[in-house]
Formats: C-alpha cells, structure tokens, sequence
C-alpha cells in the first residue's frame, strides 16, 4: 500500500452544538469505514474513542447527547473532575489513557472504566489494590513503546513478554490487549512503521499468553494518523481534535515527546 508524501494538518473546527458533534463523528465513522474497506476489514471491529482532554463540562454535554458514551483524558484530575461534575450522566464512562504515577492510582480505580498506558508493575500493583479495595475492577492496556523515543513513555518490546506473564497476580486488571503512541511526524511511512509493529508484536505473543492476558485490542492512532492505524489492525482510535476542534494547548503539554 502506498503511503502519502505526508500527513496533513486540519484546521479542525470547534464543536458547538449537538449537529456539529453528530457531523464530526459521522465523518470519523466513514473514514474508519473507508480505511477499513481498503484492507479488507469490518468496521465494526473498530471502536472509536472520543478524546476530551481540555473540553469544557458544558461541550462534554454536547458529545454525550450526540451518542458519546465512553470519553478519553490524559490527566487523571482532570477526568475524575469531570466525572464528579457530570455524575448526572451515569452512563458516561472514562477511560484514563495518559501516563499514572502509582500515587494516582487510587484515583482511577475510584471511576475509571479504562486504563490504557500501563508501563509499569508498580501501578499494576498500586491499580490492583485500590481497585479490591473498591471491589472493581478495570479493563488495562499495556502501551509499547514502538517508536524507540525516550521521551516517550511505554515498554520497550522485548520487555513486553515477561510484563504480561507478571499481570494475572493482579486479579482486578482484566488485560485487553496493547496500546502505542506513533511517531510524530508528517512521514506516514514511519507512522505506519510504529503500527506495524505493535501489530506484529501482538501476533507474535498472543498464542502464548496466560488464559487472563487477552490481546485482542489494539489501541492505536489519533486524529493524524487514525486511517493508517486502522490499515494496520487498531480496534481502537484515540480521537480528540477531530470530533471536538482543535487544543489551544499544543499535545507536548498532554504527552511527552
């Protein structure tokens, strides 16, 4: 398959009535759906996960009266503020796919449906503990580290096997599968490089895994470069800008690198 020259920036609008949300979303399910007939795929092995870091309570309406039911954030203050404020709204879930350090943990295991960035056998354990203390527990994803960057967070590779065997001590994570943040750049073939490898990756461990380790998720791509994920396998994209308008905070405050 060939990759464009570059991937292009849009202008994103912002979202401000319920018809903008129902357009946006419909235009992200159709180019899901198109990327999908181009290899092959059935678009409902897809989900699409709204990203609303820095979306004010009132717009979050908005998304959610257009169908919204599970919402993304990076910070973990952030999300749990939200959902106290909109506690109203009780089938809004939250799904925590930033960076945790262990003294958050109990945190997300107060009102996290989802966790997908565990790096770590510290949180694991941390998340694990706070959860049966709330008698929850809490779907994880395990983020690689595919681009080879240090200033990004997420295991190397060849660290992800014995990770994984480590994870059925803790009974409250149920393992869904990986997750990784590509490259950042405008050469859609290093992108799409990142996404094959998490695949691969994947492909490779999954016939030797505990019965409590799935890995049949993958969750892989944002507003850029969610096309080229779903070409490679993702069963879910992680789209912010793109359904609720551009950040006025550039992504370098959100993630590292």
């Amino acid at each position: 398959m060939d990759d464009p020259l570059s991937l292009v920036q849009q202008p994103y609008p912002e979202a401000r009535t319920v018809e903008d949300f129902h357009r946006n979303l419909a235009a992200i399910q159709t180019r899901i759906a198109d990327a999908c007939g181009r290899v092959g795929r059935d678009p409902a092995g897809v989900r699409l996960l709204p990203v609303s870091k820095t979306v004010d309570e009132a717009r979050i309406r908005l998304a959610h009266a257009a169908g919204c039911r599970m919402l993304g954030e990076n910070k973990v203050q952030e999300a749990q503020r939200k959902w106290e404020t909109l506690a109203d709204l009780p089938d809004l879930r939250w799904s925590v796919i930033g960076h945790l350090q262990t003294n958050k943990a109990r945190r997300v295991a107060c009102f996290a449906s989802e966790f997908q960035a565990l790096d770590s056998l510290r949180v694991a354990e941390a998340l694990d503990r706070h959860l049966q203390a709330e008698g929850r527990s809490l779907d994880v994803f395990v983020q690689v580290n595919t681009s080879a960057e240090a200033s990004k967070y997420g295991l190397h590779p060849d660290d992800v096997p014995a990770f994984l065997h480590a994870l059925p001590a803790f009974s409250a994570l149920r393992v869904r599968g990986l997750m990784t943040l590509a490259v950042l750049s405008g050469d859609a073939a290093r992108v799409r490089e990142c996404f094959i490898r998490l695949r691969t990756l994947r492909d490779r461990l999954r016939q030797d895994m505990p019965a409590s380790v799935a890995l049949g998720e993958l969750s892989m791509g944002m507003s850029g470069d969610f096309e080229i994920a779903v070409e490679e396998g993702a069963t879910v994209v992680r789209v912010g800008q793109a359904i609720f308008g551009a950040r006025a905070l550039p992504d370098s405050h959100y993630w590292l690198g």
